[in-house]
C-alpha cells in the first residue's frame, strides 16, 4: 500500500486508519505503483477556524473519495480535532471503496474503555458516554454499549488500592507445536525446549531477586500470573520446581493465575500440584469445538481432550476456570463458532474469553489465503458470543484491540459475578506497575494518576530463552537485578510514589 499524507498530520495514525479497511497492509518506502496497489492521499488543512480533511483512496481505475470539516473551536484539543476530521474522511472514502462499514468508526487504539472512563471521569453518564462514541467516533451502537459496560466493570476493581499494589508476571516461553496462526515469541524446537530445566533455575533466581526488588519498594503484590508459551509444557517436576520458586510470595495475594492453554499439555497431577501451591485461575483453551478445524489451524488437541482438561481442572478444585476463543479462525464458520459458544456456557466456566482471529505477518497459515478477510463470519461469531453469554449470566469486564484483527473487531473477557480476571484488567489498563521475569517478557513501571498523564516506564528482558540464560548467570544476572533495582528506585522516587 502507498500511503501520501499531506499537512499537519500523524502518519502513523493514517496507517492506522488504513489498516481498519485492509488488515495487513504494509507501507514499505519506494513501492512500485500496480494495478493492484491500493493507493490512500491524505490531506489537511485549517483556515478561517476551520479543519478540512480530505482522502482518496484508488486501486487501478477505480477511486473513491471521502470528506469532512472541523470547527476549531477550542473546545476540543487541537490534535484531536485533526485526528477526529481525518479518521471521518477516511471512514468515508473507506466505506465507499471497500463496502465495509467499520462496526469501531474511526477508534484505534488498544483500549476502547479507556476513551469511556475518561468520559466518565468529566462527569457524563453511561448514556452519555455511548452518546459521545457514535456521534463523535462513529462507532456503533452495539460496540458502543460493550465498551461502556466494560469500562464500568473496570472502574469497580481500580481503587487507590489496587494502584498502589503490583502485580508479577512470569514467562514461559515454550509450546510444544507452533500454532498456524501465531505470532507470540514461544519456542518449539528440540534444542530450544531442552534448555527448559537450565532456564527454570535462572528463573527462580530471577524471582527470589525480583521479590526482594518489590520488598525493598514495600510494596504489596495483588496477582501472579504464570504466561507463555505455554506454562504446562513443563513436566510435573518442572512444574513442581517453578511453583515452589513462587511459593514464598503467594500468601495474601488476591489472584494466582497458571495459563494452561493447549489442552494436549494438562494431566492430572500438573493441575494437583497447582491447586497445592494455591494456583486459583487457569485457562484451558479450545479456540474451537470443532476437530476439523483445529486440526487445519495446526492445534495438537481434539474436542475430546477439551472436555477431559476441563473435568480434571473441576475436579482438582481450581476456583476459577478461563476458556478461551477465538472468532472468524480460518476454516471456521460462524454457524460452528456458535455451536463452540453453547457448548462452552453449557459448563460453566467462570470466564469465556473471545478473541478475533488477527492477521499475522509471521503466521503460517497466512501462506494459505483462506482467513475471513472482509470479517463478516467473525463479525456474526462475536455478535452471537456477546448474546449468548450476556443471556447466560456473564458479564464484559475487559477488552483489548489489535490491528490487523479481521472485520475491525475486538478480544473480550467475559466473567461471571464476582470472577472478574484482575491480572487483566490491571495489565490492559496499566493500573499498576507489572515486574516481568523470564524471556522476552516486560517489567512495565507504572506511576499513580496525578494532574498530567500516567507516567510509564518499560524494561525489555532479552528476546530468546539462551539470551536470557546468558544475561541472568553468574555477574551479568547479579548486576541485571541490580540495575532493575536502581531503576525501580528511582522511578517511584521521581514519581513520589515511596
Amino acid at each position: 500500500m502507498i500511503l501520501n499524507v499531506k499537512g499537519d498530520l500523524n502518519a502513523y495514525y493514517a496507517q492506522m486508519l488504513c489498516m481498519i479497511f485492509f488488515p495487513g497492509a504494509k507501507f514499505p518506502e519506494g513501492e512500485a505503483v500496480t494495478e493492484d496497489t491500493v493507493c490512500v492521499d491524505a490531506d489537511i488543512t485549517e483556515s478561517d477556524g476551520v479543519i478540512r480533511a480530505h482522502v482518496a483512496i484508488s486501486r487501478g481505475e477505480k477511486k473513491e473519495r471521502g470528506t469532512a470539516s472541523l470547527l476549531a473551536d477550542g473546545e476540543r484539543d487541537p490534535d484531536k480535532a485533526k485526528k477526529l476530521a481525518l479518521g471521518r474522511a477516511f471512514l468515508e472514502a473507506g466505506e465507499r471503496f471497500t463496502g465495509f462499514t467499520p462496526p469501531w468508526g474511526i477508534l484505534t487504539g488498544v483500549r476502547p474503555a479507556k476513551v469511556v472512563s475518561e468520559m466518565l471521569a468529566e462527569g457524563l453518564t453511561r448514556d452519555e458516554c455511548i452518546r459521545r462514541l457514535t456521534e463523535e467516533y462513529m462507532v456503533t451502537p452495539v460496540k458502543a454499549e460493550i465498551a461502556a459496560d466494560v469500562a464500568l466493570a473496570e472502574n469497580r476493581l481500580i481503587t487507590d488500592e489496587s494502584r498502589r499494589c503490583c502485580s508479577v508476571y512470569i514467562a514461559i516461553p515454550f509450546c510444544p507445536t507452533r500454532c498456524a496462526y501465531c505470532s507470540f515469541v514461544s519456542y518449539t524446537s528440540p534444542k530450544l525446549l531442552k534448555l527448559i530445566p537450565d532456564y527454570l533455575k535462572a528463573l527462580a533466581v530471577d524471582i527470589k531477586n525480583t521479590f526482594e526488588v518489590i520488598r525493598r519498594l514495600g510494596l504489596s503484590v495483588s496477582t501472579i500470573y504464570i504466561g507463555g508459551g505455554t506454562p504446562t509444557i513443563l513436566n510435573e517436576s518442572e512444574l513442581e520446581f517453578l511453583l515452589d520458586a513462587l511459593a514464598p510470595y503467594t500468601e495474601g495475594i488476591a489472584e494466582y493465575t497458571l495459563e494452561s492453554g493447549r489442552p494436549d499439555t494438562i494431566t492430572r497431577e500438573k493441575l494437583q500440584l497447582a491447586a497445592r501451591y494455591g494456583v486459583d485461575r487457569i485457562s484451558v483453551n479450545p479456540q474451537t469445538l470443532d476437530d476439523e478445524v483445529l486440526r487445519k489451524i495446526g492445534r495438537a488437541h481434539t474436542t475430546d481432550m477439551f472436555y477431559r482438561a476441563y473435568e480434571t481442572a473441576r475436579d482438582v478444585g481450581i476456583k476459577a476456570i478461563n476458556v478461551d476463543t477465538i472468532a472468524g479462525l480460518p476454516y471456521d464458520t460462524s454457524a460452528n463458532f456458535a455451536r463452540t459458544i453453547d457448548r462452552i456456557i453449557d459448563l460453566e466456566p467462570e470466564n469465556v474469553t473471545v478473541h478475533t482471529f488477527t492477521v499475522k505477518k509471521s503466521a503460517e497459515i497466512l501462506k494459505d489465503g483462506v482467513f475471513d478477510r472482509d470479517g463478516q463470519d467473525a463479525a456474526l461469531s462475536v455478535r452471537y458470543s456477546e448474546e449468548a453469554l450476556t443471556e447466560a449470566g456473564y458479564y464484559p469486564y475487559y477488552m483489548y484491540r489489535q490491528k490487523n484483527t479481521v472485520g475491525n473487531l475486538e478480544n473480550v473477557g467475559y466473567a461471571k459475578n464476582g470472577f472478574d480476571g484482575l491480572y487483566n484488567v490491571y495489565m490492559m489498563e496499566e493500573v499498576h506497575s507489572i515486574f516481568a521475569c523470564g524471556a522476552s517478557s516486560v517489567t512495565k513501571f507504572v506511576s499513580l494518576p496525578g494532574d498530567g498523564d500516567i507516567k510509564i516506564e518499560r524494561i525489555f528482558e532479552p528476546k530468546y530463552p539462551y539470551e536470557y540464560l546468558d544475561d541472568h548467570s553468574g555477574e551479568t544476572g547479579e548486576a541485571r537485578r541490580r540495575a532493575l533495582l536502581e531503576k525501580a528506585l528511582a522511578f517511584y522516587t521521581e514519581n513520589k510514589m515511596l
